[in-house]
């Protein structure tokens, strides 16, 4: 009788255990086909994003323009580092037709830069610039709070708003403000790199800034037309400003550039990209400044956008082919990860290359990669909390970009 039973129980068994072990390998495939489908998806987003930037008119140079509308600039400044006389001073070297006012807002009569703001309007005597300081605070955004008090002495339709930092060519007013010439556009802004990373960290946020971010807001671009604004330098007018409340219903922002375009893109006007790149110069940055920034930049990229960004990890391809190569060692997942590495390499060199007009980011290339890596930390961050850091204070993010003080 036992014999008889073993008849049944036995292959009963060896099929039960070999549909586990088919079952197991099954599994196992499917673990290992997914990175490899991301790594591959990953590669194609990658020259997308590179071809976008290749068909881009970079640093090209309008024409002669019919007419050169009168402009006022709205400079909001705290504090001054090294490089904010020359930063400030390329705003009054302007080779502009039209005329141009300036005007500063700082917070209080004591902050450093007002005697180099002082110097700078004894320097230029015949310019149309002013200091203001402001009152009290509108909001939690220090930067709107100036603009809103300030841009009520504006005396002209264009209004040009820029950070401190930025510094610009001599022909900018020239070739950002002929697009707003036309009715359809609200908004023109430009590219800007990071001119000056000058620790090892610095190296690190330079390849997101000036190798990824511009291209990646034009393979944006070759989606849907641009519904947000890049905030080193923005053109618009106070028509628009009026119609979305001006600055005033910005003050709790945190992406205030982020708004301004968005808002005014949701009236139905176009915004229009400068092909001029800017420079910014920073002081000095540690791994620790670097990291709360690109922390802070990541969590606001997810409040105002939040599917792109859940998405945008897609878009890393030494992240996918590291994965695949790991749990799959084979020939095949070892080549991709060797083609991916290469290609990432090469575009981030050359994107760089293009947006700098220079090479001198050659030596630090390697930490493109290392980028990617720590992006993904950068990434999960961004949805583990809505606390940030913003010169010096801490806010919470709330879900509609808006900011409260802790």
């Amino acid at each position: 009788m036992t014999h008889g039973l073993n008849r049944f129980v036995y292959p009963a068994i060896k099929t039960l255990l070999a549909g586990r072990t088919r079952h197991h390998y099954e599994q196992a495939v499917i673990l290992r086909l997914i990175p490899g489908i991301l790594a591959c998806l990953s590669f194609a987003l990658l020259v997308w994003q590179w071809l976008a930037a290749l068909r881009f008119p970079l640093h090209a140079r309008a024409g002669g323009t019919s007419s050169s509308p009168g402009v006022t600039l709205l400079k909001p400044v705290k504090g001054c580092d090294a490089h904010t006389e020359d930063c400030l001073r390329s705003w009054f070297a302007q080779d502009y037709a039209g005329p141009v006012q300036v005007l500063f807002g700082v917070a209080a009569a004591d902050d450093p830069a007002c005697a180099i703001i002082r110097q700078l309007l004894g320097e230029f005597p015949n310019t149309d610039a002013q200091l203001v300081v402001c009152g009290p605070l509108l909001g939690a955004n220090a930067k709107v709070s100036k603009l809103a008090q300030i841009s009520k002495l504006a005396k002209h339709e264009v209004v040009v708003i820029s950070d401190a930092d930025v510094r610009v060519p001599p022909d900018f007013l020239t070739n950002a403000v002929a697009p707003i010439a036309k009715a359809e556009t609200g908004l023109v802004n430009c590219f800007y790199r990071l001119a000056n990373p000058t620790t090892l960290a610095m190296q690190w946020e330079a390849i997101a800034i000036n190798a990824d971010f511009w291209s990646q807001v034009l393979q944006s671009k070759t989606l849907k037309p641009l519904d947000f604004a890049l905030g080193a330098v923005m053109v618009t007018r106070k028509k628009n400003l009026d119609e979305i409340g001006g600055f005033e219903a910005l003050a709790d922002c945190l992406a205030d550039d982020y708004q301004l375009g968005h808002r005014i893109a949701k009236k139905g006007y176009q915004i229009e990209l400068c092909p001029v790149v800017v420079e910014c110069w920073d002081p000095p940055q540690t791994w620790n400044s670097v990291w709360k920034h690109q922390l802070r930049w990541a969590r606001t990229i997810r409040v105002c956008q939040p599917v792109p960004y859940f998405f945008s990890i897609l878009s890393n391809p030494t992240l996918w082919s590291l994965l695949w190569l790991l749990l799959a060692p084979a020939k095949c997942p070892l080549t991709i990860f060797s083609v991916a590495l290469g290609l990432r390499l090469i575009t981030a060199h050359d994107l760089q290359t293009r947006l700098n007009r220079a090479r001198n980011h050659f030596p630090f290339l390697w930490l493109a990669p290392i980028k990617d890596l720590l992006q993904f930390v950068v990434w999960l961050g961004a949805f583990a909390g809505n606390t940030i850091e913003w010169r010096g204070q801490k806010f919470v993010l709330q879900r509609d970009g808006n900011l409260r003080k802790v």
